[in-house]
This record gives structure tokens, sequence and C-alpha cells, in this order.
């Protein structure tokens, strides 16, 4: 189950994200009286049993959020109309808050940033397209192939046409009549921002230069609709999509962790970002 919820007060405003799934809370976007709304949070953390609380935090809000023990773990440097925003994040239980995998993703991290980037993109011999309402059976199928788990439900091509009608640009590559590979852009047009998300290529299509040409492609939409501010949240454990976005130019920009259940389990994510405007 996953809801939004919108507060205005006089001397406040938030989009508060419920995600039961994830057994999280996100607020999107918060102005006005931050401490007014902390102690709902808590007890909405408390009374729902969320394991875990996030904050995207303009940066005069940061001091705030650490004087009340949150931590932070990411940010994205021009997210909201080219300002920052911090992830602050707080953690109910002890587990939630510790990672067995931590070490490893260093390893990868530092590993993929040895790539060589911006490398010249290998044309790849079928056509990308942009994926209209008609191929939604097919990018089902994709994901429920490629992923046991994932945050939403991607398997469903009711969810993906309703993403699709609210401005999410799906691109994808097809042979012999069937979706091989697929990514998306969740645009915000509001701040002027997009989530490059929903990266997934059959097993046996991998290592064939497919992913960094998908991105390639979302990336030049979303110019072409003004949107300069692209950014990733991908799998910590992946050394392959870490390594796409590295060498497609996108900058780390620090970790979630235990943020979803993705792949097989709950894992903990990288956040990577590109200013394509410069």
């Amino acid at each position: 189950m996953q809801n939004y919820e919108v507060i205005k007060q006089s001397k406040l405003s938030a989009s508060i994200y419920r995600d039961r799934v994830n057994k999280r809370i996100r607020v999107d976007d918060v102005r006005g009286n931050l401490p007014s709304l902390l102690p709902y949070l808590d007890t909405e953390v408390q009374s729902a049993h969320y394991e875990k609380l996030i904050i995207k935090a303009r940066e005069h809000q940061v001091r705030t959020l650490l004087e009340k023990g949150y931590v932070h773990e990411a940010v994205i440097n021009h997210y909201f109309n080219g300002d920052s925003a911090h992830f602050m994040s707080k953690f109910m239980k002890e587990e939630r808050r510790t990672s067995h995998y931590w070490c490893d993703e260093d390893e990868i991290l530092s590993s993929v940033q040895k790539l060589r980037g911006f490398p010249s993109i290998k044309e790849v011999e079928p056509v990308i397209q942009l994926a209209g309402i008609e191929l939604a059976e097919e990018l089902a199928h994709l994901y429920k192939e490629v992923f046991q788990l994932y945050p939403v439900p991607m398997h469903d091509p009711d969810y993906i046409r309703d993403a699709m009608n609210n401005g999410t640009i799906f691109v994808c590559i097809r042979e012999n009549g069937k979706v091989i590979s697929a990514a998306s852009a969740e645009i915000d047009y509001q701040y002027k921002n997009a989530e490059l998300t929903d990266c997934a290529t059959l097993p046996q299509y991998r290592k064939g230069g497919y992913m960094k040409n998908l991105i390639a492609k979302l990336e030049e939409e979303l110019m072409s609709r003004q949107i300069f501010c692209a950014y990733t949240i991908a799998r910590a454990l992946s050394y392959g999509m870490n390594a796409v976005f590295h060498q497609r130019g996108y900058r780390y920009r620090g970790r979630l962790a235990n943020n979803c259940y993705i792949y097989d389990k709950m894992e903990d994510m990288n956040i990577w970002e590109k200013d394509m405007g410069k």
C-alpha cells in the first residue's frame, strides 16, 4: 500500500509519501515551519511500524534535522529548480540502520570510479524507441522476468500505463517483437528534475551496451523538455548499473542505507546526478 498526503497550513506545506511495501515514510517537499512537522512524523512512523523516515531537505533545513538526530545520507545538487536536496534520514530499528554489504559496495564504487568516463556510445543494431501505452504489457513482462522484487509494482501493466499517463517517459529496445531492454525517466515538472529509473535488460542480452544507449536517449528527451537535472537511485551492489551512470558522466552523491526491496532483498542504493545544462 502506497499513498501521498499533502499538508497545507498557515505556516507549513509538506508532501508526504507513505510506502508500506518498503516500510518507510518519505517527505518529498517541506516548506515553512519544519520543526512543527517533526512530532507528527515521529508519531506516524511509530504508529504504523515504519522502519525508516526520509526527508528531502533544502540547504537551510539540514542543521535543524541534524540537531534532531537525522543523518545525512546523500544530496542532489540541482533538485529544487537548481537548488540542492539533502536526503536526511532517521532509522526506527537497529537492523534497518545496519548494512551488511557496505564495505563490498565501497569496493564496487571505487572500482567503477576508476573507469574512463564518457566513452563513445556503441551503436546498437536494434532500434531504440519511445514506448507508448501499447507496450505496457511487454514492459511489465520484462520487469517480471528481471526482478524478483521491486520497490513499485512494475510487473503490473496498469501501473505502467498510469505512470505513462502521468508523464513518465519510457524508452526500450525490441528484438523479434519482444522488449529486451528498457528504462524510464520520471519527470518532476514543478522542480525541473527527472529520476532515471526502471533500468532492466534480459540476462541473455546484457553486456551489449544497450543501457548506455537507452540512458543517452532519455537524456536527449529530457533536454528537449528543458529538464537539465537528471539523477538515478541505483543498487549499490550492481557494478553494471553504477558503471553505466558513471560512464555517462553522472557523479556519485551518496548512499541510502537499506532503502528499499529490490532484486531479491532489502538493499542500499547509490545516488548519481548529472547537470545536463553544463
